[in-house]
C-alpha cells in the first residue's frame, strides 16, 4: 500500500487502481478533527483489507478551519454493488453511519466524482445511490 500526502488530502492506495472517471465516485464519511488518528486508521485498514484499492481524507495540519467538519472518502465505481456491500459493512462495523433522534440509520449516499466537480452539494445533490436501497434504515438489516 502507498500512503501520499498531497498537502491537502493523504492518500492511501493498493497497487493502482483504473477508474472509469464516468463511474468512479466514494462514500463519504465526515469527522471532527479530534478523531483525525481514527479516521486515518480507518483509511488505511479499508485499503489493507481490500474493501476499497483507494481512500483519502483530508489533512488537518494543512487546511484547518477551512470546513465544518473533516472529510474521508472511500473510492469504488457506482456498478460495484458487492463493493458498495463492502463499504457499508465496514461502514456498520466502525461505526461511520451516523443516527437520528430515533435510532434510524441517515440515509447516506454515494458521490460520484462528477458529481462533485460540477459543485453539486447540499440542496444541488442528490445521490444516485443511497444507503436504503442495501438496509433497512429502520432495523440496520441487510435488503433481499
Amino acid at each position: 500500500m502507498q500512503i501520499f500526502d498531497s498537502g491537502f488530502w493523504i492518500f492511501y492506495i493498493q497497487g493502482k487502481p483504473k477508474f472509469d472517471s464516468h463511474k468512479i465516485g466514494k462514500w463519504t464519511y465526515f469527522f471532527e478533527d479530534e478523531d483525525y488518528d481514527r479516521v486515518s486508521e480507518l483509511c488505511r485498514k479499508a485499503v489493507e483489507e481490500g474493501v476499497v484499492l483507494e481512500a483519502k481524507h483530508n489533512n488537518i495540519n494543512n487546511n484547518k478551519g477551512m470546513y465544518d467538519k473533516s472529510v474521508s472518502c472511500f473510492y469504488l465505481e457506482c456498478a460495484d454493488i458487492e463493493g458498495h456491500k463492502k463499504v457499508i459493512r465496514f461502514f456498520l462495523d466502525n461505526d461511520m453511519i451516523a443516527k437520528t433522534k430515533t435510532g434510524k440509520l441517515y440515509n447516506i449516499s454515494f458521490k460520484l466524482d462528477r458529481q462533485t466537480l460540477a459543485g453539486e452539494y447540499g440542496e444541488n445533490y442528490n445521490g444516485p445511490i443511497k444507503l436504503e436501497q442495501f438496509l433497512n434504515l429502520q432495523t440496520g438489516e441487510w435488503l433481499e
